[in-house]
């Protein structure tokens, strides 16, 4: 699959934007805070509907505006589809593919699979167990439908369970009704745990060659995914945390508190690892990412680096490079040395100045 175009109106600092692709590498380059994050966000937004960043539909409208649209034409296979996002200050998105408006924004998953790259990536490590349930349900969500599903009921549910767990301090005949609450999490629970565990398994197959390679060989990882509970004995665990709960108004057991341990050797890199090693273990399980999507699709997905080859190191930097063969990816950045030293082959170069794009 590739993005052959993105076409943009009042989208963040771009009054209007039309850009092409090409299916190999596409470089944006210019200073910071011109626009260049922009384009990657608004190819994301197209795959997932979401932001990259988390933020909001209206604050992703250029100032002074009050809707912005994306339209973004994907080439999958021999079939062309055409993407279209409405964002509106104060009401939900508008999405419609081939121009057939959907209801669910589920219905556009699995069409444009994007896998994002950032220097906040390279932190996935050393940052906290939030992070690590984010780079699982980012691709879960693109990959399984159904997880997606549970995904979103759970969490749902979850904030359902945690206000009525407030309340119940000010009206204790709430209570009768928690029982309704824990039913709907530990079902959505547990598909959550079994599907992560799943995701995990398959994962370690692959970052072990991936990371022996970009280690030299000299070193072994090894991802355990940590779940908060077993899924057997989750409606155990909910009931004995009950009074817990109660007592500080929200739910303290479940997948929401999920993690992933990543070892190399024995050492827990999460905690003892260098800072290179952590970028080592982060890079791969990018790297990574891009085969489990390849093997589970029978496809290439979207790259997007943003200004992530500027946090590498040489070595990091050649393989990365060199893994991105025959995929389509779009790369920012603030000057086009470091391609010209790595002697990499650029098939389309834009210079982003002030929301403006120039090919080069």
């Amino acid at each position: 699959m590739i993005i052959k175009s993105i076409e943009c109106n009042n989208f963040r600092n771009y009054e209007y934007l039309n850009i092409s692709f090409d299916e190999g590498t596409n470089i944006l380059y210019g200073d910071n805070a011109q626009g260049k994050t922009n384009i990657l966000e608004a190819a994301y937004m197209s795959g997932t509907t979401k932001s990259h960043k988390g933020s909001k539909d209206k604050e992703m409208i250029r100032f002074g505006e009050s809707e912005a649209h994306i339209r973004t034409l994907v080439l999958k296979g021999e079939k062309e589809y055409q993407i279209d996002l409405h964002l509106k200050k104060n009401k939900t998105k508008g999405i419609a593919i081939n121009k057939i408006p959907i209801k669910k924004a589920s219905e556009l998953f699995g069409i444009l699979n994007i896998i994002f790259f950032s220097p906040e990536d390279l932190n996935i490590i050393k940052n906290g167990p939030a992070d690590r349930r984010k780079f699982m349900d980012a691709e879960l969500c693109q990959l399984d439908k159904i997880y997606l599903s549970d995904l979103t009921n759970y969490h749902k549910v979850l904030n359902q369970r945690n206000q009525l767990l407030k309340d119940i301090s000010f009206h204790p005949e709430l209570k009768e009704t928690l029982p309704v609450w824990d039913m709907q999490l530990i079902r959505y629970g547990r598909e959550i745990i079994k599907r992560r565990q799943q995701f995990i398994t398959s994962l370690n197959e692959i970052v072990y060659d991936i990371h022996h390679k970009i280690s030299g060989g000299r070193e072994e990882i090894h991802l355990k995914y940590e779940p908060n509970i077993d899924d057997i004995f989750f409606e155990d665990e909910l009931i004995r945390a009950k009074e817990k709960d109660l007592r500080f108004g929200q739910t303290s057991v479940g997948p929401h508190r999920d993690d992933i341990k990543i070892s190399v050797g024995d050492i827990d890199i999460r905690r003892f690892g260098s800072q290179g090693q952590q970028r080592t273990c982060a890079l791969s399980l990018k790297l990574s990412e891009i085969k489990l999507v390849e093997q589970t699709i029978h496809d290439k997905p979207v790259l997007l680096l943003d200004d992530v080859l500027s946090e590498l190191d040489h070595n990091r930097q050649n393989y990365l490079l060199n893994s991105l063969s025959d995929t389509q990816t779009v790369i920012t950045c603030t000057g086009l040395d470091d391609f010209v030293k790595n002697r990499f082959t650029l098939n389309k170069v834009y210079e982003v100045v002030n929301g403006t794009v120039h090919e080069k």
